[in-house]
């Protein structure tokens, strides 16, 4: 209705087309989340069953803009206040950043995905040198928990051979990064 062709639509991820060549709207009956890039363009959506459909959470397929390996939701909002407060806490999904924010911490962001990944560890290196797991104490956050420490540890050891190598001045020193976990009630 708005002149996008279907084919582009298709390519974007929110069309699904079948087999038979017949398309469906990829994200029907769920509620969507627009994902940003780091500049607070639109990159891709994410979407949660609104009943209890499966899987549980959608996102878009990876595209040429979007690759939720190297995405963070929420970074675009939390970026400054990451910067100023020196901390960015990590939580599990859209909502809870959103809630957050809400109530005013604005150094939230999400991973996209199960787990904390190499190349969103990077991202948030550029912003503070402290960052905080504070994924949901189910079995899953435990795990997701987990497969972040595993995924992303070798970036917070590799800054710090670098670190060991390094042999500039005290004052052009980067400030180790430090991995905390928030163990919620």
């Amino acid at each position: 209705a708005k002149g996008f062709k279907e084919d582009r639509l298709v390519e974007a991820g929110l069309l699904h087309r079948g087999e038979e060549g017949s398309t469906r709207d990829f994200f029907r009956g769920r509620l969507m989340f627009p994902i940003h890039d780091r500049r607070g363009r639109v990159a891709g959506f994410g979407a949660r069953a609104l009943g209890d459909s499966t899987p549980k959470y959608l996102n878009t397929s990876r595209t040429s803009i979007f690759d939720k390996r190297g995405t963070l939701y929420g970074l675009h909002l939390a970026a400054d206040s990451i910067r100023s407060e020196r901390t960015a806490i990590v939580v599990e999904g859209y909502m809870d950043v959103i809630a957050a924010h809400q109530f005013g911490y604005d150094n939230v962001l999400a991973s996209m995905g199960t787990a904390l990944t190499e190349q969103q560890v990077s991202q948030l290196k550029l912003l503070s040198p402290n960052v905080v797991l504070a994924l949901d104490p189910d079995s899953a956050g435990q795990e997701a928990t987990l497969r972040s420490l595993d995924r992303s540890w070798h970036v917070f050891e590799g800054q710090a051979a670098e670190s060991r190598r390094s042999s500039v001045g005290v004052l052009d020193q980067r400030e180790p990064m430090a991995l905390k976990i928030a163990a919620l009630p």
